[in-house]
């Protein structure tokens, strides 16, 4: 499978919860090419490896939220006897050393190129909003009369008859 290609559909799979940036037991299992039960029966036989903070399961509520944000069929994600499990990325850390096929250790690999280049997209947007936010500060009543001067004009835009979205009408 391409790197890249793996790299996208591992970002596609990962979610926000609890303010953590998680991934689904079952979107793992899949990419592991292995079914849910089977993935989970490995990581209840290394349980020790896997903290809460490493590890937790959704509640009700939480896993209704993450099923509305699904592109694909609910039923694809549905029909659980239990709530799914989550691993944040220290889990997909541990998941490397219980997870030993093939398939396992190259996905591995590129769920952890995927994070990294994840962090360092974040670290430099984080840069790039600091950088306009001192400019902003720095340059505020410059910012502000530019905006009073744009709001003006459409102002006197919408008062004017004679103008209609920016043309003159013909009389």
């Amino acid at each position: 499978m391409n790197e890249l290609f793996l790299q996208n559909e591992i970002k596609s799979k990962i979610y926000s919860i609890r303010n953590k940036e998680v991934m689904l037991d079952e979107d793992l299992a899949e990419l592991y090419q292995v079914d849910t039960k089977v993935f989970n029966q490995a990581v209840k036989r290394n349980i020790e490896r896997f903290p809460d903070d490493f590890m937790f399961q959704l509640t009700e509520e939480e896993y209704e939220n993450l099923r509305s944000q699904f592109v694909t069929s609910s039923s694809e994600h549905g029909g659980r006897r239990y709530m799914p499990y989550v691993f944040t990325e220290q889990g997909l850390y541990m998941l490397s050393a219980v997870l030993k096929s093939q398939v396992a250790i190259d996905v591995s690999i590129s769920i952890m190129r995927t994070f990294t280049k994840m962090r360092e997209f974040s670290m430099h947007y984080n840069a790039l909003a600091r950088q306009i936010m001192e400019l902003e500060k720095k340059h505020n009543k410059k910012f502000k009369e530019v905006f009073e001067r744009l709001d003006a004009i459409v102002e006197e835009t919408q008062k004017t008859d004679e103008k209609i979205m920016g043309f003159i009408r013909k009389k």
